[in-house]
């Protein structure tokens, strides 16, 4: 049994030293594989980071423009957007943004002469400004711009990548003085838009005048006038003077227009009146006529005949008259006219029979 175990183990011990031999073949066997192309990865690792590193290349975006120096002598050709290689340490590729730009010239708090990265925008004081009678004003203004892209090499070259502070911050302040010190401070708010034209126009003309034309002015905005706190007082007593002005001729006027009013209806009722009056007067003229004309038909109707036989009708009435009261007494008017019958009323006895 003993004899049995010690051929076991030394059997199993001698198969695993033989896989332990295999398996440390095979790894030399590797090694000797990562040696033959070792050479090459390390090559090409050490040109990817070479080319991270260096970075020979690179990458222009739509509103931008891209300057190639050749050992400091700028290309006069701007490079378009795209994907551009160079020649690292001899030549050098700027990239300059050719969107448009603006400046705000503004008294809000914090408004610092710092340009945000990437955003375009510079914000600036606003710009002091001597009237025409040495009061000091404060204008806010906003000038929107922007590089013209075929003139970028020749404008970087000439100007510097600080061309706006040479090229624009200059002409606005000195138009914007030009313009505004010519009116004294309670005129420039009525004059406001005739001042907003000024200015952009000479901001305009200056620019365009500048050789190679290297900005291309979009906008200018006249934002506010900032004016001394004793002229703001002075112009709202003024406004306020004015106002009452105003409100004391609206009174005068409508104070008129009410007696103009009362007057026009006075006299309409005047002409109602008298028109009334024309109406009845006229209409007893109508009728006076035309009884006048009746009477005169009438009368020229009249004849001896009529007449006649009129008076056989009244006698006739008249002797009815006496059969039924023969005590009546009868009266002859001159002129032929009709009798009156008179009855005497105090005798009684009468009176009781004609009834």
């Amino acid at each position: 049994m003993p004899a049995d175990l010690n051929d076991y183990f030394n059997k199993k011990n001698k198969n695993s030293n033989e896989n332990n031999q295999k398996n440390f073949n095979f790894k030399m066997s590797d090694f000797k594989f990562f040696g033959k192309i070792s050479p090459f990865v390390y090559t090409i690792a050490i040109l990817i980071i070479f080319v991270i590193l260096i970075k020979p290349f690179v990458i222009i975006n739509s509103g931008e423009m891209g300057i190639k120096s050749n050992t400091g002598k700028y290309d006069p050709e701007p490079i378009t957007p795209g994907l551009h290689f160079f020649l690292p340490f001899i030549q050098k590729i700027t990239i300059i943004d050719t969107r448009i730009r603006q400046i705000n010239y503004a008294s809000f708090e914090g408004a610092n002469e710092n340009l945000s990265f990437g955003s375009g925008v510079i914000n600036k004081n606003s710009i002091s400004v001597l009237d025409s009678r040495g009061l000091p004003v404060f204008i806010d203004v906003t000038v929107q711009y922007r590089l013209n892209p075929s003139q970028v090499p020749q404008t970087i070259a000439t100007w510097g990548l600080n061309w706006e502070n040479k090229i624009i911050d200059p002409v606005v302040r000195d138009v914007v003085r030009s313009v505004v010190g010519k009116y004294t401070a309670e005129e420039l708010p009525t004059n406001r838009n005739t001042i907003a034209a000024q200015i952009e126009e000479g901001i305009g003309k200056t620019i365009s005048t500048q050789p190679n034309k290297p900005v291309e002015l979009r906008a200018v905005q006249l934002r506010e006038i900032i004016l001394p706190s004793k002229v703001k007082e002075q112009i709202e007593r003024v406004q306020i003077a004015k106002q009452e002005a105003e409100r004391a001729k609206y009174e005068v006027e409508r104070a008129n227009q009410e007696a103009l009013k009362k007057a026009a209806l006075a006299e309409g009722e005047a002409n109602a009146t008298i028109i009334s009056a024309k109406g009845k007067a006229a209409a007893v003229k109508i009728q006076a006529d035309a009884q006048a004309y009746s009477n005169k038909e009438i009368a020229n109707s009249l004849n001896n005949s009529l007449l006649t036989l009129k008076q056989i009708e009244t006698q006739k009435e008249f002797n009815e008259a006496l059969k039924i009261n023969k005590d009546a007494k009868i009266f002859l008017t001159p002129g032929g006219a009709v009798p009156n019958i008179w009855v005497d009323t105090k005798d009684t006895k009468k009176q009781s029979s004609l009834q």
